[in-house]
């Protein structure tokens, strides 16, 4: 840039912020302000200064201030982060009635901008017309009146439409108490004290798509039969939000102008008057036709005036309400609420609905008016003013709206848009705002992108049509200047120091030095060893040790290397363990030793192999089953025909028992490995060796209890001796008296 071009643009930058710099309070410059975000967060007056050296020594607070009084101080205006506020309009779509289509709005907390909207109103629409009838009793001239109305209507809006399409829905009220009698005769026929025959009441039934067979249509109006329900208000709200909101069961056409024709004699229910039948559930906006009967009627709550007239301007609707004299009045204050609604009073018998409907189309499309919907949780974040330039022969009706709009004029809408606040000191994502004429099917998208956060090395001092290397891409990214957050996550320098522009300041510290990209080295904050932090072999990251190669562990302590661990036969940990920090850690906890070498107790324990000797028998020492099984067993498992051998010192004879058959195995070790050598025939109770000694046991004992039975006979009997006259003594008893 030549020098006279920098000095305009320095001349234009300081006369347009001279005047907020002098006429304000200073509120820029703050001590508690540490980085460039919380700079620029604090207005849009504020600009930060990440030129290198400036203010050597100065707090880094002095790097935020109003431009001109940054570069007075000495900061080069290439060097001031300042982001200006933008708008760019997408040229690429097109549009035949309103323009632009696509706006992308660059704001900072506090700063506005404006734009311009072109509203062109077609000479002649498509239009949809959709019926939506009070049917209850006190409307049966009304009903009767449509049913001649229909062909007459149809050919007088062809005069102003293109291409004209009706369909037609009735209503009532929802059938619930206290709304309707809910006496079973009543529900039946609402109409039985009368001697006459009617239609069970409804909340809304969707009779017929919209349609250009106008015959058909007026087929369908003789054959619908009044109603009746018991409170004076209807629920024509609740038939409107699903005649709008069901699009596709409707039949509305993009393309069309959509007429909802509302003719009634009666109020509608509002919000919270379902409170009255138990109905507390609220409206959720959405269809819910089955059959083409609104099936929420008794569940959900009338909508509220407010989301009835979000679904109304979301779905491109024009309201009609045809009203007798009585309730005028009602409707009346309703109309400001609902935009793009005209309210015709209707006459006895509905005389005057044809002319009503073409007058009321006739001044839908000529009043011009534009709403805005800003995306939901954001509205308290923004503020929005809209001031309409009508076209001549025009007028304005408030500040957004152009009554008497004659066909191809174009209404202009100056539109703008300011921004509150941040949601965080780094910015937010993308907020959108539809600019939406009353009406119309088409819209304006307005992308609004809020800049909160710094994107050092942009040029603000780029005015349009500027060229240079220096204002490519100003403000459509970040800056050649590198994050101060490793990854993108994480504090700002680590926490110990502050991000200047991209770049971070460390802070000084008495226990060491901190450095690193990120602040992130020092030399004070992890584990010592030998004296030395992390051992002399890492670096020390944010407290944790980052060690160089072939080391490892909380103090670079642990050498990678196995060497250590390798025993005399090259293995490591003699196969029974990991080497852990250059020392052996055994798999199994009754090895120790260096390589984990000595096991005493390895081969002492028959049981602690039952597990893999009954996976080999489960398998019937097949071929397939050996090979699952030695996955699993930690020794090496071999078959042989028969256990000949007995325990010793290097082997262990083991039995392992089952309900019919004992299996045989013996226990050894080969080169420190154990090994298992399991018999082929398991020991069986049924086969023929073990009867015969069963018997030979049984005959042993049985002949070993008749020796016994027999000795013991022969020590019990006495021995022979010489018979003798057996001595009898004979005792004689007297009888005496003694006196």
């Amino acid at each position: 840039m030549t020098s006279w071009k920098r000095y305009i643009l320095r001349c234009l930058v300081l006369t347009a912020v001279i005047k907020t710099s002098h006429s304000a309070d200073n509120d820029c410059t703050s001590p508690s302000i540490k980085t460039c975000n919380e700079c620029l967060y604090r207005g849009p007056e504020c600009g930060w200064c990440f030129q290198e050296g400036f203010l050597d020594g100065a707090q880094i607070s002095e790097r935020c201030d109003f431009v001109p009084n940054l570069v007075q101080k000495g900061c080069e205006l290439e060097f001031i982060e300042h982001p200006a506020v933008r708008v760019e309009v997408n040229a690429t779509l097109s549009s035949t009635q309103v323009t632009p289509k696509e706006i992308t709005v660059q704001l900072r907390a506090g700063s506005e901008t404006s734009f311009v909207l072109e509203v062109r109103q077609l000479e002649r629409y498509p239009v949809d017309m959709y019926y939506l009838v009070d049917v209850s009793a006190s409307m049966q001239d009304n009903l009767d009146r449509l049913k001649t109305v229909g062909i007459t209507l149809s050919e007088r809006m062809k005069e102003y439409s293109s291409d004209f399409r009706v369909g037609f829905g009735s209503f009532v009220d929802k059938p619930v108490s206290p709304y309707i009698s809910v006496h079973p005769s009543k529900i039946r026929n609402p109409c039985s004290d009368y001697d006459t025959q009617c239609r069970p009441a409804h909340g809304f039934i969707h009779v017929l798509p919209v349609t250009e067979n106008v015959t058909e249509f007026t087929r369908v109006i003789k054959q619908q039969r009044i109603s009746g329900n018991m409170d004076t208000p209807e629920g024509g709200f609740d038939a409107m939000l699903q005649a709008a909101v069901c699009q596709r069961e409707i039949g509305w056409r993009p393309e069309a102008k959509h007429l909802l024709l509302v003719m009634t004699d009666q109020p509608s229910h509002l919000a919270l008057d379902s409170k009255l039948a138990g109905i507390v559930v609220p409206h959720d906006g959405s269809c819910h036709l089955e059959n083409n009967t609104y099936t929420q009627t008794t569940i959900m709550e009338h909508p509220s005036i407010g989301q009835l007239a979000e679904k109304l301007l979301e779905n491109s609707i024009y309201s009609i309400f045809a009203v007798e004299q009585v309730q005028y009045k009602w409707y009346e204050d309703l109309i400001p609420l609902l935009p793009g609604t005209y309210l015709g009073k209707l006459l006895p018998k509905a005389s005057n609905l044809k002319d009503l409907v073409v007058e009321a189309y006739k001044k839908l499309l000529s009043d011009v008016e534009v709403e805005i919907v800003i995306q939901n949780n954001q509205i308290h974040r923004f503020w929005v003013n809209i001031t309409a330039l009508c076209p001549e022969g025009s007028r304005t009706q408030g500040p957004s709206k152009c009554s008497n709009v004659r066909p191809n004029q174009i209404v202009y809408f100056n539109i703008t848009i300011g921004m509150k606040t941040c949601l965080s000191l780094e910015g937010d994502e993308e907020v959108l705002v539809i600019v939406r004429p009353v009406g119309f099917n088409e819209t304006t998208a307005v992308r609004v992108r809020p800049v909160c956060g710094c994107r050092c090395g942009q040029r603000v001092s780029c005015l349009d049509g500027e060229e240079g290397s220096a204002c490519d891409d100003a403000g459509d990214g970040p800056g050649p200047v590198q994050d101060c957050q490793p990854a993108g996550a994480g504090p700002e320098c680590s926490g110990r120091g502050a991000c200047v522009c991209g770049k971070c300041s460390c802070d000084h510290s008495g226990l060491g030095t901190i450095h690193g990209k990120y602040c992130q080295i020092d030399n004070f904050s992890c584990p010592y060893e030998q004296g030395l932090s992390c051992g002399g072999r890492g670096q020390c990251v944010l407290g944790e040790c980052l060690c160089v190669s072939g080391w490892t562990g909380e103090s670079c302590g642990c050498p990678l290397s196995t060497e250590t661990c390798l025993s005399e036969d090259g293995r490591l940990c003699s196969g029974q363990g990991r080497c852990i920090c250059g020392r052996c850690q055994c798999d199994d906890p009754r090895r120790s030793g260096q390589f984990c070498e000595k096991c005493p107790l390895c081969n002492g324990s028959c049981q602690s192999h039952w597990r893999c000797v009954l996976c080999h028998l489960s398998h019937d020492f097949s071929v397939l089953g050996a090979t699952e099984c030695n996955r699993t067993c930690s020794s090496t498992v071999h078959y042989v025909d028969g256990i000949l051998g007995s325990s010793s010192d290097s082997s262990k004879l083991c039995l392992y028992p089952a309900e019919r058959c004992n299996c045989r195995f013996q226990i050894g070790s080969v080169q420190g490995v154990t090994e298992i050598l399991i018999g082929r025939h398991p020991e069986c109770l049924a086969s023929q060796r073990y009867i015969t000694t069963f018997i030979l046991v049984f005959l042993l004992t049985l002949l070993l209890g008749l020796s016994i039975i027999a000795l013991l006979k022969f020590l019990l009997i006495p021995r022979s001796q010489t018979p003798t006259e057996p001595t009898v003594a004979v005792f004689h008893v007297t009888n005496k008296v003694y006196p």
